[in-house]
């Protein structure tokens, strides 16, 4: 039997999409007799209780939270403890599957290197091989080119899935709930406190995790240029991001930044506004299902990897866009 560990994230007490996704990456290279573990870290403020319940209806054969109030903000040394405090009641060889954000791109090295077992990141893809191993598919060269890596058998595995690549797993009528457990956890002593946290974001949804993304460059000409992209966004129910070059600019904040040097998204949608299409943000979004770019230069390089283009001012191009969906409603 081999154990799979997913780690599961919780956002203003809110279970983060990416992680029903890692569920479903780790539950379609199972076999038979294999075992699903999820591990779910709470600060002991009750906001994550929720997602604890939602967790176990997703198909884990087991829930395991680690409830302390050290765990309520992000601090590297303390939530690597716990996990290491969750693994000491698991299988000592495992596949560990993380999302690859923000803390699961630091964890899973950290974590890793601990248990003395191999990593790959930013999983596009995950199967099971003619010869049993797991294959997983990576990015290389800013998405021009795709490899293919498995580790040997017998090894504890760390994995981090990039958001929006795997279908979230799904409830399933009539099965019953995954039985909750708790881990009792005496964190250790820290050597950073972290003294307050400051968001800047695009809004109520995510980027990584947006559908849908309107992202402006450096042709949006202003932070005032941002402001019908944002109503394009929220008519849509998606998100707001930029290029660098608009970041750089000073037109928006670094946060919202799509690139090689900033999110790397994989929407259904993809709006590109007066973005020219440097390589540098082609690795980004890149792989995004279908993009749409708006440009008064039709040889502008974002063309090359459009599925529609519109040349033409964003200025009338986006106003006209927000009147159709606005009659749509």
């Amino acid at each position: 039997m081999n154990q799979h560990i997913v780690v599961a994230e919780c956002r203003d007490g809110q279970l983060r999409r990416v992680s029903l996704e890692a569920i479903a990456a780790a539950k379609g290279c199972m076999q038979d007799s294999d075992k699903l573990t999820a591990v779910l870290l709470l600060g002991a403020d009750g906001a994550g209780e929720a997602a604890a319940g939602m967790l176990a209806q997703h198909g884990p054969d087991e829930v395991i939270v680690v409830d302390h109030p050290s765990l309520g903000r992000y601090a590297p040394e303390v939530h690597l403890a716990a996990l290491l405090e969750a693994a000491r009641a698991l299988a000592p060889e495992a596949r560990w599957w993380l999302g690859h954000t923000a803390i699961g791109r630091d964890l899973a090295p950290r974590l890793a290197a601990r248990l003395g077992a191999g990593q790959i990141s930013d999983a596009l893809a995950a199967a099971r091989g003619a010869d049993g191993r797991i294959v997983f598919t990576r990015a290389l060269h800013a998405g021009k080119a795709l490899e293919r890596r498995a580790f040997m058998p017998g090894f504890t595995t760390v994995v981090t899935v990039r958001p929006n690549n795997f279908a979230p797993a799904a409830t399933v009528a009539g099965q019953p709930a995954a039985p909750i457990r708790t881990v009792p956890f005496a964190p250790p002593q820290s050597r950073m406190i972290v003294r307050d946290v400051v968001r800047r974001a695009s809004g109520s949804v995510d980027l990584a995790e947006a559908r849908i993304i309107v992202a402006g460059g450096r042709g949006v000409k202003s932070s005032a240029g941002f402001a019908p992209l944002a109503e394009l966004a929220g008519l849509l129910g998606g998100a707001v991001g930029a290029s660098r070059g608009a970041c750089d600019a000073g037109y928006c904040d670094y946060a919202l930044q799509i690139g090689q040097t900033g999110k790397t998204v994989t929407p259904d949608l993809y709006i590109a506004c007066g973005i020219s299409g440097a390589v540098q943000h082609l690795a980004g979004m890149s792989r995004s299902r279908v993009i749409v770019a708006i440009n008064k230069d039709p040889e502008a390089p974002i063309f090359s990897v459009a599925d529609y283009g519109i040349v033409g001012d964003l200025f009338e191009v986006v106003p006209a866009l927000i009147e159709e969906f606005k009659l749509d409603r």
